[in-house]
C-alpha cells in the first residue's frame, strides 16, 4: 500500500471513531449528566478551544517537531483521554467538569494532529494532485460523518452512551499504528535559528495581508461561528425540541455527513463552471439560505427542513474548504505552510468554541430554534466578507500563469 493510502487509512479510522463519539459525548452529557443548555454549550466550546489558545504557536510547534511523531502523539493523547469517561463511569466519578477537561485535551491534540496532518500531506503528493487528494480526504470525511453519528446512536441505544466512546479511543490507537508505518517528515525550517514570536508575526503577516486568503480566512471565521452554535444546539434541538429518540438523532446528525459527501464529490465540477473565487461568493449565498431552512418548521415538518437545510449547509460548505485548502497549499511557500494553515485555523476555528458559548447562553432563555435563527442570520456574513473584497473581482483564486506554474512544478 503505498504512503498516500496509508495515511488516508489512518485519518479514515480516525475520523469514524470521532464521528462515533462525536454523537455519544453530548448523549452522555444529555443522557447520563442531565447537562443544562449552558454546559452542553461549554463542552462544545470545549472541543475548540485550543485553537484559541495555541493555534498560532501550533504552526511553529510543527515545523520543529517530524511531522510523523506529532501525528502519532497527538493520536495516543487523544486515545487516553477519551478512554478515561468510561473509567470514571464505570467507578461512578463521572461529571460533566470531566467532559469538559477531556473535550479540552481532545482539542489541544486535535490542534497538533491537524497542522502536521495537512503539512504532511504536501510532502507525500505531486501539487497537482492536491485538489483530488484534498477532495477525496474531504469525501471520507463526509463518508464517516454519514456512517459514524448513525453507528454512534444505534450503538448509544444498543450499549448506552459512555461504554460507546471506547470506539472512539480505539480509533485513535488504530490511527496511530498506521501512521507508525509511515516515512518520516520534518517541517521546512527556516535556514537559521529564528524565535518562535517572529516566525508566528511573518505567518500572520502573510495570510492577513493577503489579498486570497485573508478574505477566506474571514469568511471562514463567519461560518465557522456558526458551526460552533449548531454543535452546541443541535442535540438540544432535535433531543429536547424534537424529542427525537438516540437512534434517529444519531441519524439526523449523519446529514451532514451527506451534505459534506455531495459538496466533496462535485467540488472540482463547481469551481471549473464558476471559477473558485466566484464559485465561493455565490455558495456562500446559498450556504446561508440553507442556515434559515434548519429551524424554519416545526412538528414533524422540523425533521425535513433540519434535513434540507443542513444538506445545503453542509454541501456548500465543504466546497469552500477543499477550495481554499488546496489554494493555500499551493500558493504558500513551503516554509511558512505549516504557519499558515496554523494561523488560518487560529482564526477560523477559534470562532468555533464562541459559537458554541454564545449559542448555549442564548438557547437558555429564548430556545433552540429561534437561536438557530439568530446564527442563520449570522451566517450571511460569510459570504459579504468575500463580496466585499478583492476577491469579488476575480474568477478564480489562483492567477492562471501561477497555476501553471505549479502544475508544472508537480
Amino acid at each position: 500500500m503505498s504512503v498516500f493510502w496509508r495515511w488516508w487509512v489512518a485519518g479514515t479510522s480516525s475520523d469514524l471513531g470521532s464521528a462515533v463519539g462525536g454523537v455519544a459525548l453530548p448523549l452522555t452529557a444529555l443522557t447520563v449528566l442531565d447537562a443544562t443548555p449552558f454546559q452542553m454549550g461549554m463542552i462544545a466550546a470545549s472541543g475548540y478551544v485550543a485553537w484559541i489558545v495555541i493555534g498560532l504557536p501550533a504552526g511553529v510547534i510543527v515545523q520543529r517537531l517530524p511531522l510523523r511523531g506529532a501525528q502519532i502523539g497527538a493520536d495516543l493523547v487523544r486515545a487516553a483521554a477519551v478512554a478515561s469517561i468510561p473509567v470514571a463511569w464505570w467507578f461512578g466519578l463521572l461529571t460533566v467538569a470531566q467532559l469538559i477537561v477531556v473535550a479540552l485535551i481532545v482539542s489541544f491534540a486535535h490542534v497538533i494532529f491537524f497542522v502536521a496532518n495537512t503539512t504532511f500531506l504536501p510532502e507525500i503528493v505531486s501539487r497537482d494532485q492536491l485538489q483530488s487528494r484534498n477532495s477525496l480526504t474531504s469525501g471520507t470525511h463526509a463518508t464517516t460523518q454519514l456512517a459514524g453519528p448513525s453507528l454512534g446512536g444505534f450503538a448509544v441505544q444498543l450499549l448506552g452512551a459512555v461504554p460507546t466512546l471506547l470506539v472512539d479511543a480505539v480509533s485513535y490507537l488504530v490511527s496511530a499504528v498506521l501512521l507508525r508505518t509511515l516515512p518520516a517528515r520534518h517541517g521546512r525550517k527556516p535556514g537559521t535559528p529564528t524565535p518562535m514570536g517572529v516566525m508566528i508575526r511573518e505567518g500572520w503577516a502573510f495570510v492577513t495581508r493577503h489579498p486570497m486568503m485573508g478574505p477566506a480566512m474571514w469568511s471562514a471565521t463567519a461560518s465557522n461561528f456558526v458551526n460552533g452554535a449548531y454543535l452546541a444546539l443541535f442535540p438540544l434541538y432535535l433531543v429536547r425540541d424534537l424529542h427525537a429518540p438516540a437512534a434517529l438523532v444519531g441519524v439526523l446528525l449523519a446529514v451532514d455527513g451527506v451534505g459534506t459527501l455531495i459538496g466533496a464529490s462535485l467540488t472540482t465540477r463547481i469551481t471549473n463552471a464558476l471559477g473558485t473565487a466566484r464559485g465561493l461568493i455565490i455558495l456562500g449565498f446559498v450556504e446561508a439560505a440553507g442556515a434559515f431552512v434548519i429551524p424554519a418548521a416545526t412538528g414533524r415538518a422540523a425533521y425535513v427542513t433540519f434535513t434540507v437545510g443542513v444538506l445545503i449547509f453542509a454541501g456548500t460548505g465543504v466546497v469552500f474548504s477543499v477550495t481554499t485548502r488546496t489554494y493555500r497549499q499551493i500558493a504558500s511557500p513551503p516554509e511558512l505552510l505549516s504557519r499558515v494553515m496554523a494561523t488560518v485555523r487560529f482564526v477560523s476555528w477559534g470562532a468555533i468554541p464562541v459559537g458554541g458559548l454564545v449559542a448555549g447562553a442564548l438557547a437558555g432563555p429564548l430556545g433552540a430554534r429561534a437561536t438557530l435563527l439568530v446564527f442563520a442570520a449570522a451566517a450571511v456574513l460569510a459570504p459579504l466578507a468575500l463580496y466585499f473584497s478583492p476577491v469579488r473581482g476575480r474568477r478564480d483564486l489562483l492567477d492562471p500563469a501561477v497555476a501553471e506554474h505549479a502544475a508544472a512544478a508537480g
